[in-house]
């Protein structure tokens, strides 16, 4: 029964992230794994029940890998269907040693239990976010966007640290049900985190800078099935120069590979084209584009055209499976069908777009899933812009997750971010993590916004990831110092 009822919770914290925003789940959730790790027999108990959790949490949370796999793939539903439990099961395995390592170490302290316990679950999310195949989707700090009263701590510790707070509130929560005379004291520490963050929500870590840039985001809409399809290359031309053209702006906005080509396989003078489009009306634009350099490398990046200088930024962060090949699993590339998988990374540090009046840090689709390497930016930039085709994954909670992890970029750098997406959700946010403007997905439109950008720095953007996972390996390390002097007084 134990088993069965911290896999059922981890598929219920789901409804914590968007687009059901029922933030509060988490606590109450993870309470009831803390509570029964508490009293596991064994770190093998310990390490299976924060498995399963995590198995539930994540097969709940990303089961639209199946559309791309399956509908766009080419991979037959059984096949989808396992791989993703696999790919599941995985990641999940950071949760196993996560119980594992709580079980070995835990004092039978409450308040030091709680501590250990928010270290060691902030270092698994590290890990799965930093070692192959890198995947830091449904972090749980990332449930906490407004109007969550922990949002206050984002522009300091980013979304592992707001995790770490997170863990913290519900390993003390489930320490107040099961000790009654320190429930005083537990209580009283959640309050003083919730009012903390509440409180800092109100402070502008950021300032405004110079005049508003008009901007427009253009949604196009296209099919996945039909985005690589050669016969339909000429009305995707069209349509992006049709668009440019109806929607004069300072700055205009094409999802990512907006243009399905080769950037030396475009017809002659296309560029051009919308280069003196948006040049008449005093203006730039960013399109999507596969390029190429002397060596051959391929890209996925994005070029300006138009009043400013040419410039590009090509995408660094690749995804695994979709973007490169890994090394040892070509026998996935005889399941499935996926173009413009073998790409290179582009150069590191590649400074923001100087375009509009403003210095536009761009990254591309899953680039924005990694707050501190977006950090390298600032504080030169002004504001933070996303490119992204979500059409892999259909009408699903992909495109709500995605947006809300860009809320999270807002608040850790606090800088305005913008969206521009295929098929969602293309979005204006403001520093403060708040979405102030979005299209409705899965149509085709263009958001226009006037927006400003912002200087300073938050103290994430200062220091990343770096004071809290100090704390985070110091208690670690704290409690294995105390476990080994334990063991050796007993000896």
């Amino acid at each position: 029964m134990p088993f069965l009822i911290v896999f059922f919770a981890g598929v219920l914290s789901v409804f914590a992230y968007a687009p059901f925003g029922l933030f509060p789940l988490i606590p109450v959730l993870w309470a009831i794994l803390f509570f029964l790790l508490c009293r596991a027999p064994s770190s093998a108990r310990a390490a299976a029940l924060s498995f399963l959790w995590g198995f539930g949490a994540l097969l709940a949370g990303i089961c639209w890998l199946y559309i791309a796999l399956n509908r766009y793939g080419g991979v037959s539903a059984p096949i989808s269907a396992i791989l993703i439990a696999l790919f599941c099961a995985a990641l999940a395995i950071y949760y196993a040693l996560a119980g594992w390592a709580f079980f070995r170490l835990k004092h039978n302290v409450w308040w030091r239990d709680a501590l250990l316990a928010a270290a060691i679950w902030t270092l698994s999310e590290w890990l799965r976010g930093a070692v192959f195949p890198a995947f830091p989707w449904l972090s749980m700090g990332y449930s906490q966007t407004p109007p969550s009263p922990l949002a206050g701590w984002v522009p300091l510790f980013g979304s592992y640290g707001t995790g770490f707070l997170l863990i913290l509130i519900s390993a003390l929560l489930a320490a107040a049900v099961q000790e009654n005379s320190k429930r005083i004291h537990a209580i009283l520490a959640i309050t003083a985190i919730i009012l903390g963050g509440a409180v800092l929500r109100a402070v502008s870590w950021t300032q405004p800078v110079g005049p508003a840039t008009r901007f427009a985001l253009v949604q196009t809409n296209v099919a996945q099935e039909e985005k690589w399809q050669a016969d339909r290359g000429e009305d995707f031309l069209r349509l992006n120069y049709e668009l440019l053209e109806r929607n004069p702006a300072q700055v205009v906005v094409f999802p990512e590979t907006s243009l399905p080509y080769l950037i030396g396989q475009l017809p002659t003078g296309y560029l051009d084209a919308l280069r003196e489009l948006a040049r008449a009306t005093k203006g730039d634009a960013i399109v999507g584009v596969i390029t190429q350099d002397n060596a051959n490398g391929i890209y996925n990046s994005a070029v300006s055209l138009g009043v400013s200088p040419t410039q590009t930024y090509s995408k660094r962060h690749l995804v695994p499976f979709g973007e490169f090949r890994p090394y040892m699993f070509g026998w996935f590339y005889d399941l499935a069908n996926i173009p413009m998988s073998d790409l290179a990374r582009g150069p590191a540090n590649q400074p923001p777009l100087r375009i509009g009046g403003q210095r536009i840090a761009v990254d591309i689709c899953y680039e924005d899933v990694f707050g501190e390497e977006l950090l390298y930016a600032l504080p030169e930039a002004t504001i933070m812009l996303n490119m992204s085709n979500l059409a892999w994954y259909g009408d699903s909670h992909a495109q709500p997750q995605h947006l809300q992890m860009e809320r999270m970029r807002a608040m850790e750098t606090g800088r305005p971010m913008l969206s521009a997406t295929n098929t969602g959700m293309t979005a204006v946010i403001d520093p403060h993590g708040q979405v102030t403007e979005v299209l409705p997905p899965f149509s085709d439109g263009v958001l226009k916004a006037d927006v400003r950008g912002y200087q300073g720095m938050t103290p994430y953007a200062r220091w990343g990831n770096w004071p809290v996972l100090v704390l985070a390996w110091s208690l670690v390390v704290w409690a294995v110092y105390c476990v080994a002097r334990k063991n050796r007084s007993i000896r």
